[in-house]
């Protein structure tokens, strides 16, 4: 099920994916934000966070430079630039039995990306998306 599920997620991010995010999150998955310390439940806020996290990140040169999936738990391993500064990261995706994303995590590095990437999803979010 992770091998179809970070399929839909790569052509979700191309804008590729007909039903979006509702086609690809489960009602209650769980997102972990590299600056909130709360973990964001529901399909609604994660939808919020992960459409920011998308505009924010590829303006950038956006790409993913490794994959590792197991069972059902992807490791994405990514690069991007935001307002300059060089940005890298993880997301960790889990999904359940039916392909659909329960848990979304995102790690990023080093900490003068983790400003940029803060400082553009706050105003993205602030602004309702």
């Amino acid at each position: 099920m992770i091998d179809d599920a970070t399929a839909r997620w790569h052509r979700y991010l191309a804008g590729e994916l007909p039903g979006g995010l509702d086609e690809l999150l489960a009602d209650d998955v769980v997102f972990y934000s590299p600056v909130v310390h709360t973990p964001q439940r529901g399909r609604a806020v994660t939808t919020q966070y992960l459409e920011a996290a998308a505009r924010t990140l590829a303006g950038g040169g956006f790409r993913y430079t490794k994959q590792v999936l197991s069972e059902d738990t992807a490791v994405l391993e990514f690069e991007t630039s935001v307002a300059g500064r060089y940005v890298n990261g993880v997301d960790i995706i889990r999904c359940d039995g039916a392909g659909r994303i329960v848990e979304f995590r995102v790690m990023v590095r080093p900490l003068q990306g983790i400003q940029a990437v803060h400082e553009q999803m706050g105003r993205l979010l602030a602004a309702g998306g």
